[in-house]
């Protein structure tokens, strides 16, 4: 009896602390239910004002239904307002607009909350990133946008810090520090939010570093779980949700010491959660270093590389990969902008991902089961033939595996045919407008390939190196073209394009006025007929626009709104023949019917001379130079020391004249804090004046030809 009565309060105590369970987990799904209301219903009637998230809703369309502005009104478009940033690099932001209020997140990731009817400012926030982590980031310290929940604003830092802000105030509410902060792991990327979740990867994989996306609680910033991209060294776990999947499925794919440099696999960009299967996908950038010879001794699939992860978003347990770039060696990132739609296929109603990643093959992907439905090339590409829908793999030309064939010219190359520059999908025209792009580029194996911590890490032989001659030149830009196509997913091909002068052309934004706008490498904003590609207007931003635009309405008129600013990875590191031009202030530029505002006239002044010394310097010493310019300092200042003028034109540097001053520049780091840091850890004295006697060399060539 006296068990019977022991086990009847232990049996009242179980069912009392499982009722206690039930009601917690019930209240927690509750509150979790409660902060997403509004992201869950980004898509109704009634938020069609706003633009709640990175893509407008948690199906990343980038497509706003309001109609104000249509093809018959585009033409009487104006600039309603303008606000200058205080800061000159990149901008690739999309703003959110919640409720009639702005939030921006700008270059060396800064906020600022704007009215988004006027333009008035009503906060800012400064994390004060430090300069000396600008080496850090591969493609300069850009930021492309915010995360919204329950009146919170979420974002991440260049130092890798995330960070959690009340969206009224700017008051910062929590932050957490996602990465290791003595290491080249820089956020550029939009965090995501579903599930009381706040989603966050981060970039290096070209600088050695193993990729891993992470999941915080969006109340309270703690870690709620993690998933590794690619295995670690074998035999030793991480403690993450990953473990089973790489172990499982991963290891099996790597070859040789990857482990020693990183592997790769950063989750930069693309993560988009899928409410009707309540999945997150992933898209997982390239291997680390991009040569696989040196990566994986040129064997293995090398998973998570280049492909999409479908995540559970609670746990963040494995649920399915695919993998479109097989043991990538060309830097075929699938961080790409990721799409959710609907669509009829073959007769059949088919819940898919749209997908144009950096190898040039549109997807159209089964979100059940990871199955591709399809994968046509939408640019003109020849690392592989086509893609067997049976495996899934594609048919890569043997002469691409450049670590074994010892060279390969690519028509679109680690630029990719379609960058991190958002696509837009409209329900109603059923197309997608892609921001595409051909820049052909050479792959050389680097034979004498020394890792270094902290720099890029390819395993290429002279990378940017360009042709010198003016018939090679005018070749290699005639090469470059961007182009926005459109792209109908269902009968796989092309409807329309528009092709551009610039390599590059900006992201996109579809509206319910059957209009497409899109900015420009040369400046220019344009808004297109949706179903034919017609221009129906254009502004001249005075300076490129990278960014996607969105649209809202404020007190019932429509506004379409983008940032530009000049900078980024190719704006860096691409030359420019031309003389750099006045540097402008990053801006938010907002348009509206019989809009009438004016942006201040641009400054004409010529840009400062070439300043070479008057030195002589033996041609040895300029050769070697050449080659540490290239390594070390072309990511930044250009390929050749052709500069477009985002960071300074080192020919027209009065440091190259004095080998004193050039050397505390780069190597005692006397310019930290602007970003330019200490280059002692890469660089020996002799190696710096080396590369000032390259500079000079350089410079006087330049200025003897009387070039601008």
């Amino acid at each position: 009896m006296t068990i019977g009565i022991a086990a009847s309060r232990r049996n009242v105590g179980a069912l009392v602390l499982c009722a206690l369970a039930l009601a917690s987990c019930r209240a927690e799904r509750e509150d979790v239910n409660k902060s997403d209301a509004r992201l869950l219903a980004a898509a109704s009637k009634a938020e069609d004002a706003n633009w709640l998230s990175h893509g407008r809703t948690y199906d990343e369309t980038r497509f706003s239904p309001l109609t104000q502005i249509d093809g018959v009104n585009a033409g009487k478009l104006g600039l309603a307002w303008y606000a200058d940033l205080d800061t000159f690099r990149g901008q690739e932001g999309t703003p959110l607009v919640v409720d009639g209020v702005m939030y921006a997140t700008t270059a060396w990731s800064k906020v600022v909350a704007l009215d988004a009817e006027t333009g008035r400012q009503l906060w800012e926030f400064d994390p004060k990133v430090p300069g000396t982590t600008a080496i850090h980031a591969c493609c300069d310290v850009v930021n492309r946008g915010a995360a919204y929940s329950d009146g919170r604003l979420f974002f991440g830092t260049v130092d890798g810090r995330l960070i959690a802000l009340d969206a009224n105030t700017g008051r910062q509410l929590w932050r957490v520090q996602t990465t290791d902060p003595k290491k080249p792991m820089a956020i550029s990327g939009a965090p995501r939010v579903a599930r009381g979740k706040v989603f966050i990867g981060f970039g290096g994989a070209d600088q050695g570093m193993r990729g891993y996306i992470s999941a915080y609680d969006e109340k309270t910033g703690r870690l709620a779980w993690r998933f590794y991209t690619v295995p670690g060294k074998p035999g030793e776990k991480d403690g993450a949700a990953s473990d089973d999947a790489l172990e499982r499925l991963a290891l099996p794919t790597w070859a040789g010491d990857w482990w020693k440099i990183g592997g790769g696999g950063t989750a930069w960009d693309s993560i988009v959660y899928d409410e009707k299967m309540n999945r997150l996908y992933v898209g997982v950038g390239n291997g680390g270093p991009w040569n696989r010879g040196i990566r994986s001794a040129g064997k293995g699939d090398n998973l998570f590389i280049g492909s999409i992860l479908a995540l559970d978003p609670d746990t963040g347990r494995y649920l399915w990969h695919y993998q479109e770039t097989p043991g990538d060696q060309w830097d075929f990132t699938s961080t790409q902008q990721m799409t959710l739609a609907d669509l009829t296929i073959g007769g059949r109603a088919r819940k898919v991902i749209l997908h144009a990643p950096k190898n040039g093959f549109f997807y159209v992907i089964d979100r059940e089961t990871g199955k591709p439905l399809s994968a046509d090339k939408f640019v003109p590409v020849n690392w592989a033939d086509r893609v067997d829908l049976k495996t899934g793999r594609p048919v890569i030309d043997p002469k691409a595996r450049y670590d074994k064939s010892g060279s390969f010219i690519a028509t679109s190359g680690p630029w990719g045919a379609h960058n991190w520059h958002p696509m837009a999908f409209s329900p109603r025209t059923g197309l997608v407008y892609i921001p595409a792009q051909q820049i052909p580029s050479i792959y050389t194996p680097d034979g004498a390939f020394k890792y270094r911590p902290g720099l890029l890490n390819m395993g290429l032989a002279e990378p940017g190196k360009l042709p010198q001659e003016k018939a090679a030149i005018e070749a290699m830009l005639q090469s470059f073209e961007g182009r926005l196509i459109a792209w109908d997913p269902v009968a796989r091909k092309e409807m329309w394009r528009v092709p551009y002068k610039g390599p590059w052309n900006g992201g996109v934004l579809a509206t319910g006025g059957d209009l497409v706008f899109q900015g420009d490498a040369e400046g220019l904003f344009h808004a297109y007929d949706a179903r034919s590609g017609e221009q129906r207007w254009q502004f001249d931003a005075q300076q490129p626009i990278m960014a996607g635009p969105l649209s809202y309405a404020v007190n019932g008129r429509q506004y379409v709104a983008v940032m530009s600013g000049k900078g980024g990875a190719y704006n860096l590191a691409m030359p420019s023949y031309a003389a750099p031009q006045q540097r402008l202030p990053g801006r938010i530029l907002t348009f509206r019917i019989d809009g009438n505002a004016r942006l201040p006239a641009r400054d004409k002044a010529p840009p400062a001379p070439f300043a070479p010394s008057a030195e002589r310097f033996a041609p040895q010493q300029v050769a070697s130079g050449a080659s540490l310019f290239g390594s070390t300092c072309a990511v930044c200042h250009g390929s050749e020391g052709l500069s477009s003028g985002v960071l300074p034109d080192l020919r027209r540097s009065g440091a190259i004249a004095d080998a004193g001053v050039f050397r505390q520049v780069v190597i005692d780091g006397v310019l930290a804090d602007q970003g330019m840091v200490s280059f002692r850890q890469y660089l020996t004295p002799t190696d710096a004046e080396a590369i000032r006697a390259y500079i000079n060399d350089r410079a006087s060539s330049a200025k003897a030809k009387g070039e601008p």
